[in-house]
């Protein structure tokens, strides 16, 4: 077959492309060659059904290779993979990160490996390192604190693909930070599937507030720190302190806030109700001024009516969030929510989606206005487009080097982006 490097797709999040950075390693290390791998993501049933596409185009693009599965969908619904002619391989979501199984998958390129290789992760209680040194890219870099999560939302498919919540040791979070920026990255974002709950499994119990303090202390020379989605409920007492007094922490978060009704909030089995999130905003707001706020918001979960729908809409603005991602509602079978009868028809379920979004689009316009004529330190992610510290995209008329911290001045704003 020669020496054909593996192909890999990942979907998404941004722990998955982690982790397919370390899968990359991994497969070299082994020798694997002729292969597709295919990191799937199962948050939605439309997730799921997207995989199943991409593994259908890039079986069709790659007749010869032999494709693997694996990732969040391939660790819930391996037989849904395993029964797809054009899979050769499943491999659960803890077996990916081991380099035995990518070992065991070089020598006869799956032939008599077993084809499917999923356990199960809740007997899984430690999360590996995997030092990674970049993402092909010299803009940010992506570490992996946390993977799992102890909660329940009735919602969520996610701690089933996932686990338990584990945590990585701070020291070997440092050691990483140091060896990217030593590399040249100046930006960094702590990733995980809860990180809020960082720390619990640790000895001692640190928060994630403490991993934050300690990384801006260790790791002098990192100019830019950014924390991924966060449960606002869990912020602790340093976290706090590291967004009122460390300029290096970036200022924007990104809340899994889910809905802003205390009814569906509770039927959710979330742990904060709607006044929770208003507060934690206005706190962040008042020790940072300025801080932009995403969040997570679901559009039309079962027994939604008008009223608590509105609720969402108004949080939009209550909250003062910026940058939103909007779900519409999606089954997942195996959740507690499945098993609602009153679920909302799927065309109204679409119009609230669109109407979250719409509302979201309103506040990023407020937001990008208010930053012309502002001087912004901007990470440039390609030769022409970067990202301010509140997140906002940045247009350059003149390419810049890649991965560079630039200092301008956006004049003006063309399709939700600013332009330098």
């Amino acid at each position: 077959m020669g020496a054909t490097p593996p192909i890999f797709a990942t979907l998404g999040c941004r722990l998955n492309a982690y982790e397919t950075e370390a899968m990359k390693r991994l497969a070299d290390e082994a020798g694997v060659e002729g292969a597709v791998v295919v990191n799937t993501c199962a948050v939605t049933a439309e997730a799921v059904r997207k995989a199943r596409q991409e593994i259908r185009k890039l079986r069709r693009e790659n007749p010869d290779a032999k494709v693997i599965v694996t990732g969040c969908a391939a660790q819930t619904e391996p037989e849904t993979f395993a029964n797809m002619d054009e899979v050769d391989a499943v491999i659960g979501n803890h077996e990916k990160m081991s380099p035995e199984t990518w070992a065991g998958l070089a020598p006869d390129l799956i032939g008599d490996t077993e084809r499917v290789q999923v356990n199960d992760i809740m007997s899984v209680t430690e999360t590996a390192s995997h030092l990674i040194d970049g993402f092909g890219t010299r803009s940010r870099a992506y570490v992996q604190v946390q993977n799992g999560c102890d909660h329940r939302c009735t919602f969520c498919i996610i701690p089933y693909g996932r686990g338990n919540s584990r945590s990585v040791p701070a020291g070997v979070v440092v050691d990483q930070i140091k060896r990217l920026v030593d590399r040249g990255f100046n930006e960094v974002v702590l990733t995980g599937v809860d990180l809020t709950s960082w720390g619990a499994d640790l000895p001692g119990e640190p928060r994630l507030g403490d991993l934050v303090m300690r990384i801006l202390r260790l790791v002098p020379d990192l100019p830019r720190l950014r924390i991924s989605s966060i449960d606002s409920i869990e912020a602790d007492e340093n976290l706090m302190l590291a967004i009122a007094s460390e300029p290096r922490l970036m200022p924007h978060l990104h809340l899994s806030l889910q809905h802003g009704d205390d009814l569906i909030l509770k039927r959710m089995k979330r742990r904060h109700l709607r006044d929770d999130a208003i507060a934690f905003c206005e706190e962040a707001r008042k020790l940072r001024p300025g801080i932009t706020f995403g969040a997570d918001i679901i559009a039309g979960f079962p027994t939604e009516t008008d009223a608590h729908f509105e609720n969402s809409v108004k949080l939009v603005e209550d909250c003062d969030l910026t940058w939103l991602h909007v779900f519409p509602y999606s089954k997942r079978e195996g959740t507690p929510a499945a098993k609602i009868p009153n679920t909302v028809d799927g065309n109204v379920i679409k119009a609230r989606a669109a109407r979250l979004r719409a509302a979201g689009d309103a506040q990023v316009q407020r937001h990008l206005e208010a930053q012309v004529g502002q001087e912004h330190q901007i990470l440039m992610e390609n030769p022409t487009m970067g990202r301010t510290a509140h997140f906002a995209e940045v247009i350059f008329t003149t390419p810049q080097e890649e991965g560079a911290l630039i200092t301008a001045t956006p004049t003006r704003i063309v399709d939700k982006q600013l332009v330098v």
